[in-house]
């Protein structure tokens, strides 16, 4: 099917992703529109079946930005209404605990004035705020294609078609894609975005900056038992199952309706490929300091994503003529206070600011320099300077790391004459598995812990089989003929959703078989194989995931 067959639209601004950061920045070029009194054009694409569907967080919101974007929003009914009532900080070993007084706590882990959220709920009312100023919002249709102007620059997208079958050809049910061509386009589909990610390599945006470093994230909600239940509790853990060279951590937010939100975060420069951050987590609920919280409880929710957490020193060049990034597209996640989403926000607001104020001095498909300067000047910027050095701290080992990181915040207040760098890229940092250990994870007993089938099954997660793969490998000999040789198959256990596993074939031989299906769309095949042969594309547009509450 051609692109001249496509249909095509044309608007002033085209947001790819309808997280905070998206969302936010059609909400600011609305409000900035309204305000001088000039018709814009704002359109947002999504590539879950809805707004939320895809989200995924912890959340302790920090409102700073919520606050600049719509000050009025508790009585616009947000769904923010769960206060951090206490913080606790834990030192696990594997059978004790030990809890970090409050005056060693440095203020990134202090949570006062923040509240216990929903993060996929406060993006749909986001959502619903957006549309009532006017963007127009897609869900179900994922963008698959940077369109490029006749000298390079950025002049919109396009989504996929619908309807192409598994081998690739047009079924009954075919739709061709769409363009939407717009002056500006910002793009903000969250860590390791499909397009953000092919905007960054073929504009060499990372050229001069440290590898981009990511974890992974699994979250659980619950519902406990009443007794067992604190709104507004936040505890943290460090240390155990981990060993103290593995970056890592636990949270557990009791949110309002007797639920609890618990999670856990592995670093993906992790170097034994016998690690398994999925069962990690399980074995982390069964520790004497976290097993009674959920004992008695139920599993209601399950899922998984990739968060960017190089910080300050690994954020990309953030601009291109006619584009820009924002959100954890682009890394603005502050990994020391374990928070994005008032980042994200405050991001997507600075891009919009840029964008408005270009269109209406005339310009377009020019770049948005405006953007990377008011982020130069910004509280953002402020906050991740102070903890620039965190990540790099971290990679010294826990107990090193903790100590010289409390330092810096602790007494020189984040102000350090020194930004520490790091060189390596997760996926380099694997070792062979003749060079360590493997590791023997206890079976799940269905009730605090599970396996990963059951876990999917919970994310309401559903693709359209008919379709072409979405996980696809650059040489398909490599999974077999590099990594099960050298690094014992470690996508079998660093995907959280039993996509990748190696199965016997007919004549016997050890193939990669790749279910598709149980995708959670977390990116971490894409970001942790250490060939670097798994490319993760969009699939079929609200495939995926169908998080609730998450």
């Amino acid at each position: 099917m051609q692109a001249s067959a496509r249909e095509a639209m044309q608007y002033d601004v085209v947001i790819v992703g309808g997280g905070p950061a998206g969302l936010a920045a059609a909400i600011r070029l609305k409000q900035r529109s309204l305000q001088a009194g000039r018709e814009l054009s704002v359109c947002v694409l999504e590539k879950g079946s809805e707004i939320g569907a895809h989200t995924l967080s912890g959340a302790v919101l920090d409102p700073r930005a919520l606050d600049e974007l719509l000050p009025d929003w508790k009585q616009r009914g947000a769904p923010v209404d769960t206060p951090v009532s206490a913080d606790r900080f834990l030192f696990l070993s594997e059978r004790r605990a030990f809890e970090l007084p409050g005056w060693m706590l440095p203020a990134c882990f202090r949570n006062h004035g923040n509240y216990v959220i929903s993060l996929g709920s406060l993006v749909r009312w986001m959502g619903r705020q957006a549309e009532e100023l006017g963007v127009e919002i897609f869900a179900g249709f994922a963008a698959t294609e940077i369109l490029y102007g006749a000298d390079g620059q950025v002049v919109g997208v396009a989504t996929g078609n619908l309807g192409i079958g598994r081998d690739g050809t047009p079924t009954p049910n075919f739709q061709p894609g769409v363009e939407l061509n717009a002056r500006y386009t910002l793009f903000a589909e969250g860590a390791r975005g499909h397009l953000g990610r092919q905007l960054i390599a073929v504009r060499g945006l990372d050229r001069g900056r440290d590898p981009q470093t990511y974890a992974i994230g699994i979250k659980e909600l619950w519902e406990v038992t009443p007794r067992k239940h604190q709104p507004g509790l936040v505890v943290h853990t460090a240390g155990w199952p981990l060993d103290s060279s593995t970056y890592g951590g636990s949270f557990m937010y009791h949110m309002q309706g007797g639920q609890v939100a618990v999670g856990f975060v592995v670093g993906l420069g992790y170097t034994n490929p016998y690690l398994s951050p999925f069962e990690e987590f399980q074995r982390f609920k069964l520790h004497p300091a976290v097993q009674p919280t959920l004992a008695g409880g139920r599993r209601i929710g399950y899922g998984a994503r990739a968060i960017t957490a190089g910080g300050l020193q690994s954020l990309p060049q953030l601009t291109v003529a006619g584009a820009a990034l924002i959100g954890c597209e682009a890394g603005f996640l502050n990994a020391a206070r374990i928070k994005g989403s008032h980042a994200a926000m405050k991001s997507g607001m600075l891009a919009a600011d840029a964008v408005f104020d270009a269109i209406a001095a005339g310009r377009g498909h020019d770049a948005l320099d405006q953007y990377p300067l008011e982020f130069a000047r910004s509280w953002l910027r402020e906050e991740l300077h102070r903890s620039r050095n965190f990540k790099p701290w971290m990679d010294s080992g826990l107990l090193a790391g903790t100590l010289m990181f409390g330092i810096d915040q602790l007494m020189l207040r984040g102000r350090a004459p020194w930004t520490l760098h790091r060189d390596t890229p997760d996926h380099a940092k694997l070792r062979p598995a003749a060079e360590c250990e493997p590791i023997l994870y206890p079976r799940p007993d269905g009730r605090i812990t599970f396996d990963r089938l059951s876990s999917v099954f919970v994310s309401n997660t559903n693709h359209e089989e008919n379709q072409p793969p979405h996980l696809t490998l650059i040489d398909p000999a490599v999974p077999v003929q590099v990594n099960l040789a050298r690094y014992a198959g470690p996508e079998s256990r660093y995907c959280p959703a039993a996509v990748y596993e190696f199965v016997a074939g007919d004549d016997g031989a050890q193939r990669l078989q790749i279910n598709a299906q149980n995708c959670v769309h977390c990116k971490t095949c894409d970001i942790k194989d250490p060939t670097q042969n798994i490319v993760w594309v969009a699939p079929e547009g609200g495939g995926g995931p169908n998080y609730a509450g998450m």
